[in-house]
């Protein structure tokens, strides 16, 4: 399990019933709080392949500088690699980050035309 810059664990989870990868740090009590999220649509190009578009991402500011939107895109990328889907990073996070990791550059996909029409109609 991850741990973000205070030494606190935090634990990355897929939410598919609300869309969205959430981070959630241990309160010192044994139990886990959600604090951050990042949202996706999924989709399949036209190759058939399975895409997920991460179009936005929040960290609550009470645990802001702590680490944890980084810890949360790499856990979400980490998930999609496991399961074989491809990442089209809108997200401004999601790019910042592959910019400087090309260790997940395999499973990228770059956003097009498509793409930002289809995320736009989806989140209306």
């Amino acid at each position: 399990m991850p741990t973000d810059k205070t030494g606190a664990r935090a634990e990355i989870a897929d939410n598919p019933a609300m869309q969205r990868f959430e981070i959630s740090v241990d309160t010192g009590d044994g139990t886990g709080s959600v604090v951050g999220f990042a949202l996706y649509r999924d989709r399949t190009d036209d190759s058939g392949r399975a895409q997920r578009v991460f179009f936005h991402t929040e960290v609550d500011d009470a645990f802001g500088g702590r680490g944890l939107g980084t810890l949360l895109v790499r856990g979400a990328l980490e998930a999609m690699r496991d399961n074989g889907t491809r990442v089209v990073p809108v997200c401004p996070l999601f790019a910042a980050y592959l910019r400087k990791h090309d260790d997940f550059a395999d499973i990228v996909d770059r956003p097009t035309q498509q793409i930002m029409d289809d995320l736009r109609e989806q989140t209306a």
